[in-house]
């Protein structure tokens, strides 16, 4: 029977039900956290992310893809935490490596292409998170994250894309890539993961939704890959209407199979001063999907069934092992 890993252990993907492919609930630079816990509450912290996540739970929604790897402060005895109070909502979780630019300090100077080479270590703690278990918890990762951003594929990042590759390869673990439309790497990305034999029906190209461009995004789709039309409330890029159009256009030429929802929302996220991200992102939350942009798209003559499409039926699959 194929299974998902979970914070809550293995499950069947026709569990999952209504999956949010793209939230975070916590943000951080773990170090600086470390050496300064007085510039947060961490009970305080965990209390706000339980209610969000039960209120999140409360709209229907029944799991979340929480792709938070190195480089954005995983901390699974924390989230295990979180999880333990809100048993009623799945959380899947990654490994990966978070960079635009270059891998930590730590890697440069082992594997391929630095001073001692070798076997790039990324690789074997991938497969350690999927495998084994991460930080000795026994949750395992369920799949790979890596980005690829304003710099676009650097060496560093096309290391770190080509780590995730080879933990794909050999544990057959689905993939998520932050992209970024504005220097053309959804694309790039997509042909560095099928010159090295990836399937792309197994890869989420995450945050395409942030353009309009409708011949991109359906060439992207043609490749193959889910389309991560993951940032509403997100309202930056473009607005919170040209999102929703965007989802309703692409619906209504038959590319609901190749679409995940989500709003790449936190609970806590150290990267704006307290209090700030709710003053200027008052939709940036985790309930703004199901409160907001469903009932619209359903509004707009975009059928439920095109819904259950992009919340149930493609996440079901995107975990299904092939």
């Amino acid at each position: 029977m194929p299974t998902v890993h979970t914070l809550g252990g293995a499950k069947d993907p026709d569990q999952l039900g209504r999956t949010l492919m793209h939230e975070h609930v916590f943000i951080q630079d773990t170090e600086i956290m470390a050496n300064y816990p007085h510039l947060w509450d961490e009970s305080a912290e965990i209390d706000n992310a339980v209610a969000r996540l039960q209120a999140l739970r409360d709209t229907g929604i029944s799991a979340i893809a929480d792709p938070t790897v190195l480089g954005l402060g995983r901390d699974i005895p924390r989230l295990l935490r979180v999880a333990a109070r809100v048993p009623e909502l799945t959380i899947i979780v990654a490994t990966g490596l978070y960079t635009y630019r270059d891998v930590p300090l730590t890697l440069h100077h082992r594997g391929p292409g630095t001073t001692l080479g070798g076997e790039d270590p990324l690789i074997p703690l991938f497969l350690r998170d999927l495998t084994e278990g991460i930080a000795d918890t026994g949750v395992r990762a369920a799949f790979l994250k890596c980005a690829a951003d304003i710099h676009g594929l650097t060496p560093d990042v096309t290391r770190v894309l080509h780590a995730v590759i080879a933990a794909h390869h050999q544990t057959g673990a689905p993939i998520t890539v932050h992209t970024s439309v504005t220097n053309n790497t959804p694309l790039e990305v997509q042909d560095l993961l099928k010159a090295e034999g990836v399937d792309l029906s197994r890869v989420v190209l995450g945050h395409v939704g942030d353009t309009t461009d409708l011949d991109l995004l359906k060439r992207l789709a043609d490749n193959g890959s889910y389309l991560g039309m993951d940032r509403f409330g997100l309202d930056l890029a473009i607005t919170a209407e040209q999102r929703i159009e965007t989802v309703r256009a692409l619906c209504a030429a038959g590319y609901a199979e190749r679409m995940v929802l989500s709003q790449d929302s936190c609970s806590h996220i150290d990267w704006f001063p307290p209090g700030v991200k709710e003053q200027i992102l008052p939709n940036w939350r985790y309930d703004y999907l199901s409160g907001t942009v469903i009932p619209t798209l359903l509004s707009q003559g975009v059928p439920q069934s095109d819904i259950d499409q992009m919340l149930i039926t493609n996440p079901r699959d995107y975990f299904t092992p092939a």
